[in-house]
């Protein structure tokens, strides 16, 4: 299951799920925008105040709700990552997480499925995760319970992975490709 940034389900995001699929993954992309996209950071943020943060999230697990029986991998670029996240911590069958440019927050008392491998890849430095927020994000998600790697691009932008935004990083996005394959490969 791959969630769309803040921009929408846009090309970049198409184009990774084919990458994932390409690797033999079966992929959903669900559009949790109804169609929208946005031009700027600012109008997704925009969008996703106007959807909502609770409705985006019901639309979340309402996608991946007629898979979760299988055992599901959550993807997400940025915010996607973040809803990935939450999605993923309440799915007790969850083979895995992969987050790329995006955390969300995780209560106290939160407890993943046994062992849950968990991937986030995101920019160096990054001024929408920030450092003392990763490490505090990492200590929380391992006293959750999940077994969690954490990979940073020096001098990428925040969404590095869409060759149609100026943070595009072709190396850092290659790199991101290759370990991420290799994880799925492994939570798969």
């Amino acid at each position: 299951m791959l969630f769309h940034s803040a921009y929408g389900l846009r090309p970049a995001v198409r184009d990774a799920a084919e990458r994932l699929r390409a690797a033999g993954h079966r992929v959903w992309t669900p559009d949790l925008y109804d169609g929208r996209t946005a031009g700027s950071v600012v109008q997704g943020m925009e969008i996703a105040e106007a959807v909502g943060r609770d409705e985006l999230l019901r639309r979340a697990v309402a996608a991946s709700a007629p898979h979760s029986d299988a055992g599901v991998v959550y993807a997400g670029l940025s915010l996607g990552a973040s809803l990935a996240q939450t999605v993923a911590l309440g799915d007790e069958k969850a083979r895995g997480l992969l987050m790329l440019h995006g955390t969300a927050d995780i209560a106290g008392n939160a407890r993943v499925p046994d062992g849950l491998p968990v991937q986030l890849h995101v920019a160096e430095p990054d001024p929408f995760e920030t450092e003392d927020w990763l490490n505090a994000w990492y200590l929380r998600m391992r006293r959750a319970g999940a077994e969690v790697e954490v990979f940073r691009y020096r001098g990428a932008g925040h969404l590095y992975t869409d060759p149609e935004l100026p943070d595009w990083d072709a190396e850092a996005a290659r790199r991101t490709w290759a370990v991420a394959l290799d994880f799925l490969a492994g939570a798969g």
